[in-house]
């Protein structure tokens, strides 16, 4: 690369400013360009153009310490680099068809995959998606045969929403089945604890403002339980969740990691590791309250006036429900967690002021009967007087997601509703009325009921392969808890099944549930079309038959707001970088030409031009009498002040702890229940979420535990992270990062394939070495990945990060890439519970022979490929 020589006064090139976090809002950067190119990304100072006691920074007085926000933004090491996925050689550049797709004749589904692509013009892209919205709305009766995947994470885009500005078109023309996102994040949460203790929308403690502060000044002890603060927040939020970590080292709080791996959290904060089995943290949760019970250490008073059904819950600990009790030598058979240990942190955690740290809740709460883990997480914080100082569950990551921060509050909360053209969570509910709606901003659209038709994300395979289909819940993210006990049907009433697909979204092979069965869906006859709409192509882009190419954020002018950072709030106003790659365009953009072409270009604009939204962004953004749009626009950005008052608000849980009765929370009884009403009167026979939350070995949903006879042929436990070097699938492509060992193994094929953590016992008792090739695989399929052998994995359990890009050898049964998502499980959380399972399964492991694969598969191994950056556009392209 060239030496170029940067000067801030003199430069030819300019300076923008962009949100480069991914995920809600997050990691404000400055972007230098020079010579209409991307030269290198930095931190945005919020002192660049504001003077600090304008926006009154914060600061935490603890023991002689203080702690206080940075004089920048905290950016991931993903936005750092994102220069390379800018400029990645797997950008799509052009609009796409798949060669042997023909909309006038044959379509050939089975060769999704596996057939190449041609270049086609903008103008022949956009005729063929209107020939073929039209044919399918006539030969299906209405556009209710278009599935809509319009949800996940992506850039941070508002009105080049980076997903969901085909809802607003597909609306206008009658109507679309939409894919409801079930809460992956949070299954457990969504499943489980709601009925524990309510706390809408996700299930995970509310309110938590101040906890952080209370933490410093009150709490002995912290439990990171699967939470990983050094990765998880990362993307999402910046790196304030780390520089917590290394305060509270100073303060000498307790820092308990509890997790099969040695997290990259672990590694430099913990003060003690407990290793536990995937999937068997109930039983571990159990064993403690058996000790706090039997040796009488639980607030029993607490348990007495904040509680509902506790001498149920007693009964089953102590065994008198089913005979078996739940000591720590019962549960140490179970987790791998020696008796003693389980005994010594029981006793500790009860006498000392303790609280619990989560990502989102870990690997654990994405497992078999995950809703019995996140349930007794409650219990136990109920037992020892949740919402007493020092006592909380927190969440080291989405701070400001849902209205929830337990860092220091700002005067306003922004928002930019009223300039998104799509949504992150493409449908939300409305708390006033109890009707599902969309939540763009209400000029753009009339005020649309939520599609009578919807799938759940996590069962879009069976909609396709075996309809009819039904479930409970909508699993929309806002869905009240009584939403869990309304059973739904596909094909709704009155419409047809889906025959299109067009997704703006396509990463669900890498990140849902059984994905080798969702592959065996998009190659069935009965979706006749696929669109997609990417930057990159990658995933489920290689099943589409047209394609077309989206620019990225930094080719783009925009507003957005960084709400999430933990140290302020800003609203940037985003000047375009540089020009769009190719042909790209944005989704919005994208959309626009296809409603156009449709004679909608008004009703699906509003009339209203880029800027004009923009601006009304802004004029509506709760801001603006504080600054005006010229100054904000002139600036580029503009940082919150922080609220003078922010130290003086009860923190966590405090009211509900002072007073129940006048603090209610949303169960029935307005308590913490440790026996569920609601289950017990809506699913009284349900022995996979009973009213008490029990552990849960197999049932007739999943079978993956080691005691299983499956256990013989698949005798590991495989635990999936949220992955240390991406954002679920987004930037498997960074150059820098994938020349780490954690992130890439190099295979004498000179392919950089996904890491597998395995014990050197295990390993050896294999014959495999570090570095070694090896093959992940269950009766549901195969993955290669790279031998990573390392002591931070525990013996009988073996770690793969999901997200990495989908490259199958043979598709829909043996992946080169490592989407270690195809081979999950199927079947959901339980019978009940519309989440799904995507860790603690059943797998073995084997070395494989690559020179072998390679003269078996030779067009897959001799495709394009870049050393460096993987998986190249060019592969895909049928040259002239």
């Amino acid at each position: 690369m060239r030496n170029i020589q940067y000067n801030r006064s003199k430069t030819a090139g300019k300076s923008c400013i962009k949100t480069l976090g991914f995920g809600p809002n997050a990691n404000s950067a400055i972007v230098d360009v020079d010579r209409g190119k991307i030269i290198r990304i930095r931190p945005l100072h919020f002192d660049w153009k504001y003077e600090p006691p304008s926006y009154n920074p914060w600061k935490m007085k603890v023991h002689n310490t203080v702690f206080e926000p940075g004089s920048k933004t905290l950016l991931a090491h993903f936005s750092l680099a994102y220069k390379s996925r800018i400029y990645s050689p797997n950008r799509i550049l052009y609009p796409l068809k798949r060669i042997d797709w023909n909309p006038d004749g044959e379509r050939h589904p089975d060769n999704r995959d596996k057939s190449k692509y041609i270049r086609i013009s903008w103008d022949e892209a956009v005729d063929i998606i209107v020939r073929e919205i039209k044919r399918v709305k006539e030969k299906y009766g209405s556009t209710y045969a278009v599935l809509l995947q319009s949800d996940g994470h992506g850039e941070q885009k508002t009105v080049h929403a980076a997903h969901g500005c085909s809802a607003r078109l597909l609306e206008l023309l009658g109507g679309y089945t939409l894919q409801t996102r079930n809460p992956d994040s949070w299954e457990g949460w969504y499943w489980g604890a709601k009925h524990a203790w309510g706390m809408e929308p996700v299930g995970q403690m509310e309110p938590v403002t101040n906890a952080m502060k209370d933490i410093a000044e009150n709490t002995k002890l912290l439990l990171f339980w699967g939470c990983d603060p050094e990765t998880t927040p990362q993307g999402l939020d910046g790196q304030m969740a780390s520089r917590l970590c290394y305060w509270w080292t100073q303060l000498g709080i307790k820092q308990v990691y509890i997790c099969p791996d040695v997290n990259y959290g672990a590694a430099v904060h913990a003060d003690k590791w407990i290793p536990i089995k995937p999937n068997t943290d109930a039983a571990m949760k159990l064993a403690i309250a058996y000790v706090w019970i039997t040796k009488g250490l639980y607030d029993k008073n607490y348990v007495e006036t904040h509680t509902f059904g506790f001498e149920k819950f007693s009964d089953y600990v102590l065994g008198k429900e089913d005979g078996i009790p739940k000591t720590p030598a019962w549960a140490a058979e179970k987790t791998g967690v020696p008796e003693w240990t389980i005994k010594a942190l029981a006793r500790e955690w009860a006498s000392r002021a303790t609280s619990i740290l989560h990502g989102n809740g870990s690997p654990g709460i994405r497992g078999p009967y995950s809703t019995e883990n996140a349930r007794l997480e409650v219990l136990l914080l109920a037992m020892q007087g949740l919402g007493q100082p020092g006592k909380h569950q927190v969440k080291m990551i989405e701070w400001g997601l849902h209205g929830r921060d337990p860092m220091p509050l700002s005067i306003k909360v922004p928002t930019l509703v009223e300039a998104n053209t799509g949504s992150y969570v493409p449908i939300v509910w409305n708390k006033e009325n109890g009707v599902p709606h969309r939540s763009m901003g209400s000029n753009l659209k009339p005020e649309n009921i939520f599609p009578k038709q919807f799938i759940p994300k996590d069962l879009i395979h069976d909609a396709i392969l075996n309809p009819p289909i039904s479930w409970y819940g909508t699993t929309l993210l806002f869905a009240p808890v009584e939403d869990q006990f309304t059973k739904y049907t596909y094909p709704a009433e009155g419409c047809p099944e889906i025959h299109m697909i067009w997704t703006d979204s396509p990463c669900w092979i890498t990140c849902w549930n059984d994905s080798n069965s969702y592959i065996k869906a998009l190659r069935s006859p009965r979706i006749e079309f696929i669109l997609a709409q990417h930057p990159w192509m990658e995933n489920d882009c290689q099943f589409a038959d047209i394609v077309l190419p989206v620019s990225t954020k930094l080719e783009e002018t925009d507003i957005h707001l960084d709400s999430g950072n933990g140290q302020y709030r800003v609203l940037t106003y985003e000047n375009q970088c540089i020009e769009p790659l190719g042909e790209s365009k944005s989704d919005y953009e994208i959309v626009r030409l296809i409603a156009e072409k449709l004679g909608l270009l008004t009703q699906f604009t509003g009339g209203k031009s880029t800027d004009e939204l923009i601006k009304r962004g802004f004029m509506n953004s709760g801001i603006q009498d504080i600054i005006n749009f010229e100054d904000f626009k002139e600036k580029g950005y503009f940082v919150v002040p922080t609220d003078p008052n922010w130290d003086k608000y009860p923190a966590g849980m405090a009211g509900f702890n002072k007073n129940p009765e006048k603090n209610p929370l949303k169960t029935p009884s307005g308590k913490i229940e440790f026996f569920s009403q609601n289950l017990a009167k809506y699913f009284p026979t349900d022995n996979e979420r009973p009213p008490v939350p029990h552990w849960i070995e197999k049932g007739e949903s999943h079978d993956e535990s080691l005691s299983s006879e499956r256990a013989k042929k698949y005798p590991l436990l495989i635990v999936s992270n949220h992955p240390r070097w991406r954002v679920h699938a987004m930037h498997d492509d960074i150059v820098w990062t994938r020349e780490i060992p954690t992130c890439k193994v190099r295979g004498p094929d000179d392919y950089a394939y996904e890491p597998l953590w395995i014990n050197p016992a295990d390993a050896e008792r294999r014959g495999i070495i570090n570095g070694d090739i090896v093959k992940v695989f269950n009766e549901r399929g195969a993955v290669l990945g790279g031998a990573y052998v390392t002591e931070r994995i525990m013996p009988g359990v073996v770690y793969m990060d999901h997200g990495a890009r989908y490259d199958p050898i043979i598709p829909g049964e043996l992946d080169r890439g490592g989407a270690i998502n195809t081979i999950s499980p199927h079947n959901l959380t339980s019978k009940n519970a519309t989440g799904m399972v995507v860790s603690g399964y059943l797998v073995q492991v084997e070395r494989v022979n690559i020179d072998e694969l390679r003269r078996k598969y030779p067009e897959v191994f001799n495709k394009k490929y870049d050393p460096a950056a993987g998986l190249c556009f060019e592969a895909w392209v049928e040259k002239p």
